[in-house]
């Protein structure tokens, strides 16, 4: 059995990011197996798995548990509810801004939503002033994050949210179009189903705050800004955030209004999301008749994970007490998978492909239910989480998705997790396990030049598609998936997943308008929770250059598709 990153550039990668001076990965493995677990055969069993690297936990808790340096092990926060005071209060801009800079200094990325700020101009009565408007006061966070390098070369990353009815939406949406503003955000408009039936009825529509009507806009018209900013500059993303909290598990217990900066975790005020992914790739074996994938060997792994990040939420160092007991009270994980095309692409089915969606289908159909089902089983060992309230929680609409026989058992031994899956990113942990694709995105190139950040500046390196370079598989790249196969995958995913889906709709330049627009409403009304255009050239600049198959270095930029050779 390989153990570990088999190529120079993902074994340095790995070693740098998430394991101590001169730990091994074999030590680096024994390391969060031993703090992870309660028993022997448990330790061994999961040991193997993360050897084999069938599952890998997210990059902080590789980085942070079991190790001594004070980091957290959780990848994502959202802020506690920002009010509208400057200073005074536990809630306050600053006070939420001081509690922002411990997270991202013990390696956590942080969400918010602004849109408890009052807009600009509104008179502030008790200084006889008027107020900045939440996009001024953005810039504080994005200070602090430029200020804060956390550990494993990991710089703050953040996400800010406005919802759609906010009366400085149309300044939220433009405001990084201009070179170096808000840099150390990702922007997402909360927009809401009252919003999309005006904008598909040509409704007007208010924007207010605080039970006060700003102004009436014309819904279509702000829809179009909305589209125009996307289609050019890649931002803001769109969150459907009346279909986040009608889908959400804890519907009954919590409000969302943010996610994670990457957006595949809608979470409440403290709240926090440990993260896991499967490496499909590593259950593929090969037989006389070709590649197959070893279902059984990913039913059986599913438990040990769920067991491993359960039992971190005991171990974690949390930067803030509100944070722990969010965690503690509602124990979220978010388990997903990477390389879904590689996996897909190696058995033959092409990326986007029916055949290819029914594969993704199946290998979500069985993360969902083998991972509710091994919760369950949990519970009935350890107990359900604090705030589940069976007889509500069996009614949300997700749960009544899964299986009769699921929610049967369940119904009798509770659950001690309250969600079980995510699609993240999984951009440096699939880089880290030799460049498999990363979460359920097409490949981006057979090769390409990475720039790669650290704290002594950034540095490029080759680097060859796994599938590519140690199967011989030919992959669909990015720019050469339809928009509606990305559309589909995406679909596909989210009516699988209970929390959210990180995933990249590419789009090309010559799409028509209307077309392009219709991606997100077609978004909306398949139950997607969000989605994230790049149109072939846009104004967005990437950290990859796809490598000229003749020696010739291209730039390919993995956000806009644009081609630049020297």
């Amino acid at each position: 059995m390989n153990s570990g990153p088999q190529t120079p550039f993902s074994e340095y990668l790995h070693a740098t990011k998430y394991r101590a001076q001169h730990e091994s990965f074999h030590e680096a493995m024994n390391r969060i197996a031993g703090a992870l677990t309660d028993d022997r055969d448990h330790f061994l069993i999961l040991r193997e798995i993360l050897e084999a690297m069938r599952f890998m936990p997210g990059g902080r808790i590789q980085a942070a548990v079991g190790a001594p340096k004070k980091v957290t092990p959780y990848n994502c926060f959202v802020s506690g509810t920002i009010e509208d005071s400057f200073l005074e209060g536990h809630g306050s801009i600053m006070a939420r801004a001081t509690e922002a800079a411990a997270t991202m200094r013990m390696g956590g990325g942080i969400g918010y939503d602004f849109s408890t700020l009052r807009p600009r101009g509104a008179p502030i009565k008790k200084l006889g002033s008027s107020s900045s408007g939440p996009v001024a006061f953005m810039d504080i966070y994005n200070a602090v994050c430029k200020c804060i390098a956390s550990s494993g070369h990991r710089r703050g990353a953040q996400m800010g949210v406005l919802r759609v009815d906010h009366p400085d939406i149309e300044e939220f949406i433009h405001v990084k179009q201009e070179e170096g503003v808000l840099e150390g955000f990702n922007l997402s408009i909360g927009i809401t189903d009252e919003f999309m039936r005006a904008v598909r009825d040509d409704l007007p529509f208010q924007l207010r705050w605080g039970g006060e009507v700003f102004s009436e806009v014309d819904a279509r018209a702000l829809w179009d800004k909305i589209m125009r900013s996307t289609w050019d500059w890649a931002e803001p993303g769109v969150l459907f955030i009346d279909r986040i909290n009608e889908m959400n598990n804890l519907y009954y217990c919590e409000l969302i209004a943010a996610t994670n900066p990457c957006g595949e975790q809608p979470l409440p005020p403290y709240g926090a999301c440990l993260l896991g992914s499967f490496n499909l790739v590593q259950y593929l074996f090969m037989t006389d008749s070709g590649w197959m994938f070893n279902w059984e060997q990913f039913r059986k792994d599913i438990p040990m994970a769920v067991r491993a990040l359960d039992r971190v939420i005991e171990v974690a160092t949390y930067p803030l007490f509100e944070q722990e007991q969010e965690a503690k009270n509602k124990r979220r994980m978010g388990l997903g998978v990477t390389a879904l095309a590689n996996a897909g692409e190696t058995l033959g089915l092409p990326y986007g492909s029916p055949e290819f969606l029914l594969f993704e289908e199946r290998v979500l159909t069985t993360l969902r239910d083998e991972s509710y089902h091994a919760s369950a089983l949990l519970a009935a060992e350890l107990g359900s989480f604090p705030l589940y309230d069976k007889e509500k929680y069996l009614a949300g609409k997700f749960i009544k998705t899964l299986p009769k026989w699921l929610r049967d058992v369940i119904a009798k031994n509770g659950i001690r997790n309250s969600h079980l899956g995510s699609i993240a990113p999984t951009g440096t942990i699939s880089l880290a396990a030799d460049n498999v694709s990363s979460g359920i995105e097409s490949v981006f190139s057979r090769s390409a030049i990475r720039t790669v950040q650290t704290f002594e500046g950034s540095g490029e390196h080759l680097i060859e598609d796994y599938a590519y370079a140690t199967h011989g598989t030919i992959p669909v790249e990015a720019h050469e998936v339809t928009a509606e196969q990305h559309l589909l995958v995406l679909a596909k995913a989210q009516s699988l997943v209970d929390s959210a889906v990180s995933k990249t709709c590419n789009v090309p330049s010559d799409m028509p308008w209307t077309e392009f627009k219709s991606l997100y409403f077609r978004a909306w009304e398949m139950g997607c929770k969000g989605i994230t255009t790049f149109q072939d050239g846009g104004k967005r600049k990437g950290i990859l250059k796809k490598a000229d198959t003749e020696g010739m270095a291209c730039r390919l930029d993995p956000i806009t598709g644009r081609k630049e050779c020297e």
